[in-house]
């Protein structure tokens, strides 16, 4: 009787504690630059994660669990964000989010794909939702690590196409860019589409990143070549005192960015922003105002730079969840990685897909003028970016690169 009892009683214990144990929820780490320079960057990042987990929570989570969000300073350096993510690790993360500096990304997607070859069954999936580098679904291409969102080669075809198309282009071209992998992407890029574009580079300048405090001699240089169109993939700090500088200098050569739409810029160049081009993934002049609303009452203000697209991508993240059930049991990150491939989100401007070869988010890009008379006015000012022209996807996207060599599961 008493080995019966003894028995019962522990059988009892074992069905109480697993009906009362959790769900293992889903980790998730933002990785980011939220100091120094980079944070003007780095932060509206948390603020489009934050927006989409706290939604996906307030319907109750994945897995039987709240999404647990954290957020990690890399202090806008490769070795801080190596760092971070060791921490995250302890900390039993599960998806790893980083998107601002290819040179980051680089270091941290080589750290996710070294633990991973490691730790058979405890993956973590990198989502790189703005870092542009073509090296990143190049030759650092991993079956856990996907870009949502452009590359040079998109961003620069783009506006080549529009800009030659409304006669804004002209033939001379001055490229500058911040010498490291993106930048000089871009500066590729540029010169790649010259023959389609009709133009000459009259000169091609990389600099120093986050290092120039006044780019007064830069401009005076743009001036003397007399181009036609500036193209830069310059960002961050360097954008924003880029386009200081032209506004104080009254530069009129038009410019065509990648990057124009981060705040503070059309304020530091004033009316000469006029004209000026930009191709970004996302442009809420574009949607019904729902999306603009909704977010505004969240965080304060109305999504803009790199946030929409952020959004769509970890939108399109949240959807790949929905068919994936772990019944409560532990997270299997490469399960979620293989329907984060099947996905397909629609947006106010297109269809987002994974390319499977690369990973490669397939996007259309939406091409912008700034100009008066717009819905969403940025910076404080009348100005703000009007659309002229959506590019589909299939006319942006180019060939997996051949340094592509991904092992999948």
């Amino acid at each position: 009787m008493r080995s019966f009892l003894a028995s019962f009683t522990s059988a009892a214990v074992l069905a109480l504690l697993s009906s009362t144990a959790q769900a293992e929820p889903l980790r998730v780490a933002v990785i980011e630059s939220l100091s120094g320079a980079q944070a003007s960057t780095g932060r509206p990042y948390v603020f489009a994660a934050r927006y989409v987990f706290d939604a996906l929570n307030a319907r109750g989570g994945f897995n039987g669990e709240k999404v647990v969000v954290t957020e990690y300073n890399s202090g806008g350096r490769p070795a801080g964000a190596s760092e971070k993510f060791q921490q995250a690790l302890a900390e039993g993360v599960h998806v790893v989010i980083q998107a601002s500096s290819s040179a980051i990304a680089s270091q941290l997607s080589d750290d996710i794909r070294q633990h991973n070859e490691k730790n058979p069954g405890k993956e973590v999936i990198y989502l790189n939702v703005g870092a542009e580098a073509m090296e990143l679904t190049g030759e650092k291409c991993h079956f856990h690590a996907f870009r949502f969102t452009t590359t040079a080669p998109m961003r620069v075809g783009a506006l080549v196409k529009v800009m030659k198309g409304d006669g804004s282009l002209g033939k001379r071209v001055y490229s500058i860019n911040q010498n490291y992998s993106w930048g000089k992407d871009m500066e590729a890029a540029t010169k790649a589409n010259a023959p389609a574009g009709g133009y000459e580079v009259v000169e091609a300048v990389l600099h120093d990143v986050a290092r120039i405090q006044d780019f007064t001699p830069f401009v005076a240089k743009i001036q003397a070549a007399t181009p036609d169109t500036v193209i830069t993939g310059n960002w961050s700090n360097d954008l924003l005192l880029l386009m200081k500088a032209a506004g104080d200098a009254g530069l009129k050569t038009r410019f065509g960015t990648a990057f124009l739409d981060q705040v503070g810029n059309i304020s530091n160049a004033g009316d000469v922003a006029l004209g000026h081009y930009i191709a970004h993934p996302y442009n809420i002049e574009l949607s019904d105002g729902t999306f603009a609303k909704e977010y505004e009452a969240a965080t304060g203000h109305f999504p803009v730079y790199v946030e929409p697209n952020a959004v769509n991508a970890l939108k399109m993240f949240t959807k790949a969840l929905e068919t994936v059930n772990f019944g409560g049991g532990p997270v299997k990150a490469t399960q979620i990685a293989q329907a984060l491939e099947g996905t397909t989100y629609k947006t106010d401007i297109g269809d987002l897909s994974v390319r499977k070869e690369d990973h490669q988010v397939v996007m259309p890009v939406v091409v912008s003028r700034v100009e008066k008379g717009v819905k969403y006015p940025v910076d404080g000012t009348d100005l703000g970016f009007k659309p002229v022209k959506v590019v589909a996807a299939d006319e942006v996207i180019y060939p997996v690169q051949a340094s592509c060599a991904m092992q999948r599961p």
